[in-house]
């Protein structure tokens, strides 16, 4: 086996592993999550994940290997991270709770996509061009669900800013209002007051 082929098979591994034990972690953070949003979030990224670990199998099948999963240390300690979290979550307000999630979510994110993008550019430089476009696939899915992580996190840094310097907004009726009208002088032009 050649030492590029050799160095994926070992990443694809970590990443089943990591996908696998990300399955189990989702569900919980659903259960965590107070805004609605967040909580439909993770429970579709979980169905994603879903289609992740199968991909990878797909990819594995491609390549001509058994999909064994290889213990991914990272992602165990990501996961750990993710469950002191929520621990720590159940003593804090929902907002700094969610937002505690979204920054675990996040790193988690991070991880799988710098891990996919490294599988990707190592099928392409096989030549396995079937394998590198699922392994984008799946690449393309982690990097939006990092950026919808980001845009759930958004308005409810701005909610939490507002609390803190007690300020009285609704960011649910923002852009909502219609803005005051500007009252304009009509002049003549003659001079004459």
């Amino acid at each position: 086996m050649s030492r590029v082929k050799e160095l994926l098979i070992d990443e694809l591994k970590d990443l089943l592993h990591a996908e696998e034990q990300l399955t189990d972690a989702l569900p919980k953070m659903a259960e965590a999550a107070n805004h609605p949003k967040l909580k439909e979030a993770f429970q579709k990224h979980l169905v994603q994940t879903q289609g992740h670990v199968e991909r990878l199998q797909k990819v594995f099948e491609l390549l001509g290997e058994e999909a064994q999963p290889k213990p991914c240390k990272a992602m165990m300690g990501l996961i750990t991270e993710g469950e002191d979290t929520i621990e720590e979550g159940s003593d804090k307000e929902p907002l700094a709770a969610d937002l505690a999630l979204i920054a675990a979510a996040q790193k988690v994110e991070h991880y799988e996509i710098a891990s996919y993008g490294t599988a990707r550019c190592l099928a392409r430089q096989m030549g396995e061009i079937e394998s590198a476009m699922l392994l984008s696939h799946t690449l393309g899915e982690e990097e939006n669900a990092d950026f919808l992580l980001t845009a759930i996190a958004d308005p409810l840094l701005q909610q939490a800013t507002l609390d803190d310097i007690n300020a009285d907004v609704n960011l649910d009726s923002v852009g909502k209002q219609s803005a005051p009208r500007k009252k304009t002088a009509s002049r003549t032009g003659s001079g004459k007051a």
